[in-house]
């Protein structure tokens, strides 16, 4: 079971579904990247590091940022998988976004993103592919499942964006209504990108 879920987001023509999976305990982060690097096109795939991910509005806001670059032919990277690792980027450096957001060699948590740009890429074409490829365990793509994963601090230096303090100078937990204003600080910080 790969656990893909396919979306049809809002305001996207319906020929460009979103197919998306996540994995826990990932075991081949390695064979992945590698994958990713070389250019084999099999493996075009946004490949995240989960941990760096607040929510499913934040990934799917970069998810449609990328899809309207490409339709309106304003890729500023490779392709559209990897404009999506961009897209969640503050910044205008492509490198450093991939650094951040994309997949290492030690990325335990992976999420992993497929728009479907051509008729032949499917959700059983990318569920056989993934499950035949990826060595983690399936997981929800849900908010709550994400919240069990981000590393909340490094998703604030990332955007830098600080953490309110309390009176003994530490910074709490996130609680629903600061999770919802630090995604608010981050989608602004994508929409702005690069513009400071």
């Amino acid at each position: 079971m790969s656990g893909l879920e396919t979306i049809q987001l809002s305001h996207v023509p319906k020929d460009y579904p979103v197919h998306v999976a996540l994995y826990r305990d990932l075991n081949n982060a390695k064979f992945l990247r590698e994958q990713l690097i070389s250019g084999n096109a099999e493996f075009e795939y946004a490949f995240i590091d989960a941990s760096m991910v607040l929510s499913r509005t934040h990934v799917l806001s970069a998810v449609f940022k990328a899809i309207n670059s490409y339709l309106n032919r304003r890729l500023k990277s490779r392709n559209i998988h990897s404009e999506i690792v961009f897209s969640l980027s503050p910044n205008n450096n492509i490198a450093e976004s991939f650094r951040k957001f994309g997949i290492t060699d030690s990325t335990k948590d992976l999420l992993v993103v497929k728009v479907s740009v051509d008729p032949q890429i499917t959700h059983d074409s990318v569920a056989q592919h993934l499950q035949s490829v990826v060595e983690g365990t399936p997981a929800r793509f849900d908010d709550e499942t994400l919240a069990s994963i981000a590393d909340i601090p490094k998703i604030r230096k990332a955007y830098k964006i600080s953490a309110p303090q309390t009176k003994a100078g530490a910074a709490p937990a996130v609680n629903g209504d600061e999770k919802k204003g630090l995604e608010v600080a981050i989608l602004g910080a994508m929409a702005l990108q690069g513009a400071t």
